[in-house]
């Protein structure tokens, strides 16, 4: 039988977690997630299947990694043109193969990658180097993927040495969809363990001292306020489509002279 109140304290609001659901995960283990009764963060307390989960730093199920870098580059690169210093340096955390590192840097922002587990293969020579200062961090589906993420988000921006991360992570609502009616959980990879109401980011804002701008998958969180409603509309997917023609107009591609930068390097 389930004990449906255990003490487990939030690592990002310190309240009480309930008993969720269990499900299959890996089609192999039957695992309890248990829900902040506080700020709404869903999780379960010890993923011990992550290896196996990770044999592939890519799932295979993932059918939408390109389409999903795709639309990205068109918000991503809106959003760094409006809000941020064009002249700016930016990094990719958990980047994968590194195609939205060589999609941006393609649109003429100095970008670059960072993953522990995948192999860079498409932004060679455009890797992270401790030490380095960047103007913001990227992080694509990645908060879904880690344990703990008010530690993940302050170990990424004290190595970046940035103060600002802007995010993708679908959102619930009240009551965790049941196993089964939410595509997003994943269970078949084993890949996702944490889940998020919009109440989570504002307690994972309000605990390390930051200004949150949300809209739908898309969010930031940065030391300076931003209007939400020019969020709304720079993160909206058909805005985007149409204003990032402007940052491609703008911008100087930087393709042919990271052509020219690798060849000299190599």
């Amino acid at each position: 039988m389930v004990n449906t109140t255990i003490n487990l304290a939030c690592s990002i609001c310190n309240g009480e977690s309930t008993h969720a659901f269990r499900t299959r995960v890996l089609r192999k283990y039957d695992v309890d997630f248990f829900q902040c009764v506080d700020c709404g963060y869903l999780r379960t307390p010890e993923p011990h299947w992550l290896k196996q989960a990770y044999s592939n730093a890519i799932a295979v199920a993932d059918t939408g990694v390109v389409q999903r870098n795709t639309d990205l580059g068109h918000i991503g690169s809106t959003l760094l043109y409006f809000l941020f210093p064009k002249k700016g340096k930016f990094l990719d955390q958990a980047g994968g193969y590194g195609i939205f590192v060589r999609m941006m840097r393609d649109i003429g922002f100095d970008f670059y990658w960072a993953d522990k587990y995948c192999e860079n293969l498409f932004a060679r020579g455009f890797e992270f180097h401790p030490g380095e200062s960047y103007t913001a961090v990227t992080a694509f589906e990645v908060l879904e993927h880690v344990s703990d993420p008010v530690v993940f988000i302050q170990e990424t921006l004290a190595a970046a040495k940035s103060d600002s991360l802007i995010f993708t992570t679908e959102l619930f609502k009240g009551k965790p969809p049941e196993p089964g009616q939410w595509w997003y959980y994943a269970f078949e990879t084993g890949q996702h363990i944490s889940f998020y109401e919009h109440r989570t980011l504002e307690a994972i804002a309000k605990h390390l001292g930051k200004h949150l701008c949300s809209n739908g998958s898309v969010h930031m969180l940065t030391d300076k306020p931003v209007n939400s409603l020019l969020f709304r509309v720079l993160t909206s997917t058909p805005a985007a489509r149409v204003l990032r023609l402007l940052p491609s107009i703008r911008m100087s591609s930087l393709t042919m002279p990271d052509h020219l930068r690798v060849i000299k390097n190599s």
